[in-house]
C-alpha cells in the first residue's frame, strides 16, 4: 500500500478514494476562462485541477485563481525553479516539476524548502520523452530507465527528509507504462499518479487510457489518475469516472448499460441510449440503468439494474429495482424513463 500525503485538502494514497485531476488548456493568465473553466470541470468530478505556469504573469494568476475555486491547483513547471516557488507562494497547493529540467540538484532544494516550508505538496514526473542522456545509452527507453530516472530524482528530495510527494512514471505506449509503474512499485511506496501519456484523441487516446490505467487499477496500483487527451477537459473527467467505474474502484453518478445493436433490434435503441447518457449527466446519484433493445437478454439485464428500459416493437417496459413499471410506446420511452428516475430523487 502507498503512503498517504496531502494535496490541499485533499488526501492522496494508502486507502483514500483515488483522485480524479485534469489540466486547464486555457492561458493561465486568463482568470476569468481559467476559473470557468475549473468550475465546469468540478461539476463533472474533477477533483484536482492542473495548469502551465510558463511565467511569472501566470504564476501570480495563482493567487486570483484559488479564491474561485474549491478544488486544489496544481502548478505545471517546467524550467525554472523560481516559478515553482512563486506558484507556491501564490497558493497552489503542489507544483509538479521534473528535476531533470529544473536545473539540478541544488534548484531543486530550493522548491523543496519552500515546499516544506509552506505545507506544499510537489508531484515528481518522469517521462519517456525526457530520459536522462546517460540511462537512454545504458538502458534506452524501458521501464527500467524511467524507474531509475525516477529513483534518480527521489533521492534528491529524500536527501532533505521531503516526503510530501507523489510520482509519475509515463510513456505514450501502454505495455511501457503498465511495466514501468507495476516495477517501481518494487522500490517505493509512493503514492502514484497514473496515466497514459500524449494518449491521443478522444477516440483513440480513451481506449489507450482505459487499458493502460484501468490494468494498473485492476492490479492495485495508482492513488490518482488523469486521462490525457487531445479533447477538451471535460471529455478527460468522463472518461476518467468510466474507467474507475469499469474497473469496479470507485462510480459516482449514473452507469449505462446497453446492450449492442443486432437484427433483433426493433427500436432505434442506439438514439435512445445516447439520450439516456446526455440526460445523466445531471444526475449525480450512483445509480444503474439498463437501456436494452430487444426481448432475449433485455428483460433481464434491464431488471438487474436499479432503472432500465427493455424494447420491443415500436414500444418498451420500464423497469424499477427489478419490477415492471409499465410499458409504454417507443416515442414515450425516453421521457418516460427519466420521469421515473428523477421522480426518485
Amino acid at each position: 500500500m502507498s503512503k498517504v500525503i496531502q494535496v490541499g485538502n485533499i488526501s492522496i494514497g494508502g486507502n483514500n478514494p483515488i483522485r480524479v485531476q485534469s489540466m486547464c488548456n486555457t492561458n493561465t493568465r486568463d482568470v476569468v476562462s481559467t476559473v470557468a473553466q475549473i468550475k465546469r470541470l468540478e461539476a463533472l468530478g474533477c477533483e484536482i485541477i492542473r495548469v502551465a505556469v510558463p511565467d511569472s504573469v501566470a504564476a501570480e494568476a495563482i493567487s486570483s485563481i484559488i479564491p474561485q475555486i474549491t478544488i486544489p491547483l496544481i502548478a505545471d513547471i517546467h524550467f525554472d525553479y523560481k516559478l515553482a516557488i512563486e506558484a507556491m507562494q501564490n497558493g497552489a497547493a503542489a507544483v509538479r516539476i521534473n528535476p531533470g529540467n529544473i536545473g539540478g540538484r541544488e534548484n531543486t532544494c530550493k522548491v523543496l524548502e519552500v515546499a516544506a516550508d509552506m505545507g506544499r505538496a510537489v508531484r515528481v514526473g518522469v517521462n519517456s520523452g525526457s530520459l536522462e542522456r546517460d540511462l537512454l545509452s545504458a538502458h534506452g527507453v524501458t521501464a527500467e530507465a524511467l524507474v531509475k530516472s525516477a529513483l534518480r530524482q527521489l533521492e534528491i528530495l529524500e536527501s532533505v527528509n521531503f516526503s510530501n510527494y507523489k510520482v509519475s512514471i509515463k510513456a505514450s505506449s501502454v505495455p511501457l507504462t503498465v511495466e514501468a509503474y507495476k516495477l517501481f512499485t518494487k522500490h517505493s511506496d509512493a503514492p502514484l499518479h497514473v496515466g497514459v501519456t500524449e494518449a491521443g484523441t478522444k477516440r483513440m487516446g480513451t481506449i489507450k487510457s482505459a487499458v493502460g490505467i484501468g490494468a494498473l487499477l485492476l492490479q492495485g496500483i495508482g492513488d490518482t489518475i488523469r486521462v490525457s487527451l487531445t479533447a477538451e477537459p471535460e471529455e478527460e473527467i468522463h472518461a476518467a469516472w468510466g474507467i474507475l467505474t469499469a474497473a469496479g474502484v470507485r462510480k459516482r453518478g449514473v452507469e449505462i448499460i446497453s446492450c449492442p445493436t443486432c437484427g433483433r433490434t426493433e427500436i432505434d435503441l442506439i438514439a435512445l441510449a445516447e439520450r439516456v447518457e446526455a440526460l445523466c449527466d445531471t444526475v449525480h446519484r450512483e445509480i444503474t440503468v439498463a437501456v436494452m433493445g430487444c426481448v432475449v437478454n433485455g428483460p433481464g439485464e434491464a431488471k438487474e439494474a436499479d432503472y432500465g428500459v427493455a424494447g420491443g416493437r415500436g414500444v418498451g417496459l420500464l423497469f424499477r429495482k427489478g419490477e415492471i413499471v409499465k410499458k409504454v410506446n417507443e416515442n414515450e420511452l425516453l421521457s418516460e424513463l427519466m420521469k421515473m428516475i428523477n421522480a426518485d430523487q
